[in-house]
C-alpha cells in the first residue's frame, strides 16, 4: 500500500487521482494551513462530518486550541484568535474536527523531519505559486523562490529543510517526490533557483524528471500549463539508469495522452434544472464598464447560438477579473445585469478534473462561518479550484511512479 503525503495539500487532487486509479495507497498526513482547504478535502474525500464528540469544547477552548496550529484564513497570513472568534462555534468545531480526519499538520514551517512517519512512499509538494505566476506579478510579487526572500513560493525551502533534518536523522528518504507548480519556475529569473533545488535532490540520490505539461493533453478543456518534477530515489547507478531508460521511453511532455472532451461536457447550461439556474444567476456580473471590457476581452465559452469553444483559458483564484477563463452568453432580462455569466464554481471543479459529487457533497454541507455568511460562498469555491492541481495530469504521472516502483523494486 502506498504510504503518502500531501504537502500544501489543497483539496485533494493527489488523492482524488489515487482514488480514481484504484490504486491501493493510504493519506498518511497532509499538510495544509488554508481553513477553506482543510474542510473542503475533508469533505471530498471523507464525507459528512460528525461532531459530537467536539460539543464538550466552548468556544474559548476552540479558539485557543486552533490558535496554537498557526492557520490562515486567505493562504497568505496566520489567522489571529481575534478573527477565530468572530467565527461561530459550530464553524471552530468543523475546522478542528476536518484537521482531525486528515491528519493535517497544518503549517510546514512548524513541521519537522521526525514528525513524519519513517516510512514514505510518496511526498508531493505544490507550494504557493503567488510570487511565480504571471498572476503574481501583475501585483507586483516577483520575487520567486529565491530563498533569501521570505515569501510564499519560497516555502519550497521548507521540503528542503524537512528532508535535511530526515537525512541528519538517519530517517528514510521518501522513495517518490512530486512537486507541482507554475511553467514559470523554468524562466530564466527563476532558473538558478530551481537548478539549486534539483542539485540538491540529485546530492540525496534521486533522479529527476521534469514535464511541462497542457490540461488539454489529458482530455480537459482547459489551457492550463504546469510544471511537473518526479523524483524517483535511487539506491546505486543500476537503479538510476533504469529510471532514465524509463523515462526516455514514455515522455509524457507534447504528447496528447487523452483525447480532449468537449468543453460543452463540462458547462451546466441546462437552466430547467434550479441549482445550475442558481449558479448561473449568481456568476452573473452587474452591467458596468469593467464588466462590459471583460466581456469584449475574453473568449466567448458558448454563445447565444450555443456554439461552444474548444477550451477554457487557464483557470484563476478568481472569475470576476481580466483576462478570465472566458465567459458564457447568459441574457435574462434582469435590469442591470450583463448578458454573459462567467463559469459557475461547479464548472471550475469539474475543469480541473474534479465530479459533479465532489463538489456537490461541500455545497450538501455549507455551514454558517458566523451569522451573517456562509463558509463556502461562490468567491471561496472559484480560488479553491483556480489553486487546486488537474486530476487527469497526475492520474498519468502516478501510473509512470507505479510502473517504476515495480521495475526498482
Amino acid at each position: 500500500m502506498l504510504q503518502v503525503i500531501e504537502a500544501f495539500s489543497g483539496i485533494g487532487s493527489q488523492a482524488k487521482a489515487l482514488k480514481n486509479l484504484n490504486v491501493p495507497h493510504k493519506i498518511i498526513a497532509t499538510i495544509e494551513w488554508d481553513i477553506y482547504a482543510i474542510c473542503a478535502y475533508d469533505l471530498i474525500h471523507n464525507g459528512s462530518q460528525d461532531i459530537s464528540p467536539y460539543l464538550k469544547l466552548n468556544k474559548d477552548e476552540l479558539v485557543n486550541c486552533l490558535s496554537s496550529l498557526n492557520l490562515s484564513m486567505d493562504g497568505k497570513n496566520p489567522a489571529s484568535s481575534i478573527s477565530l472568534k468572530m467565527m461561530s462555534e459550530d464553524a471552530l468545531r468543523r475546522i478542528l474536527c476536518a484537521i482531525e480526519r486528515t491528519h493535517n499538520l497544518v503549517n510546514i514551517t512548524n513541521v519537522k523531519g521526525a514528525d513524519l512517519p519513517f516510512h514514505i512512499d510518496l511526498l508531493t509538494y505544490s507550494f504557493p505559486c503567488q510570487n511565480l505566476s504571471v498572476c503574481g506579478s501583475w501585483h507586483g510579487c516577483m520575487s520567486g523562490i529565491d530563498r533569501n526572500v521570505k515569501n510564499s513560493s519560497g516555502m519550497l525551502w521548507e521540503v528542503e529543510r524537512i528532508l535535511k533534518e530526515r537525512k541528519d536523522l538517519g530517517l528514510k528518504m521518501p522513495r517518490f517526490l512530486l512537486m507541482e507548480n507554475v511553467s514559470n519556475i523554468l524562466s530564466k529569473v527563476n532558473r538558478k533557483n530551481f537548478g539549486e533545488w534539483q542539485n540538491y535532490l540529485e546530492t540525496l540520490g534521486y533522479y529527476n524528471q521534469v514535464y511541462t505539461l497542457n490540461a488539454t493533453d489529458f482530455g480537459i478543456p482547459q489551457r492550463r500549463v504546469r510544471t511537473f518534477m518526479i523524483s524517483v530515489f535511487c539506491e546505486n547507478m543500476f537503479v538510476k539508469k533504469e529510471v532514465q531508460n524509463f523515462f526516455n521511453a514514455h515522455d509524457l511532455q507534447g504528447k496528447m495522452i487523452r483525447p480532449l472532451e468537449p468543453l460543452e461536457n463540462y458547462l451546466r447550461t441546462d437552466y430547467n434544472n434550479i441549482i445550475y439556474k442558481k449558479e448561473a444567476d449568481a456568476s452573473q456580473p452587474n452591467d458596468t464598464p469593467s464588466r462590459k471590457k471583460i466581456f469584449q476581452d475574453n473568449e466567448i465559452l458558448l454563445d447565444k447560438n450555443n456554439v461552444s469553444a474548444k477550451t477554457a483559458n487557464t483557470l484563476t483564484t478568481k472569475q470576476d477579473r481580466n483576462p478570465n477563463s472566458g465567459v458564457i452568453f447568459y441574457k435574462t432580462n434582469v435590469k442591470g445585469k450583463s448578458q454573459y455569466r462567467y463559469l459557475t464554481p461547479r464548472e471550475c471543479f469539474l475543469l480541473m478534473g474534479f465530479d459533479e459529487k465532489d463538489f456537490q457533497v461541500i455545497i450538501d454541507n455549507n455551514f454558517k462561518f458566523n451569522s451573517n455568511r456562509y463558509f463556502f460562498n461562490r468567491e471561496r469555491l472559484e480560488k479553491l479550484a483556480g489553486n487546486s492541481i488537474v486530476v487527469n495530469i497526475l492520474e498519468e504521472i502516478f501510473k509512470q511512479i507505479i510502473e517504476i516502483d515495480e521495475i526498482i523494486s
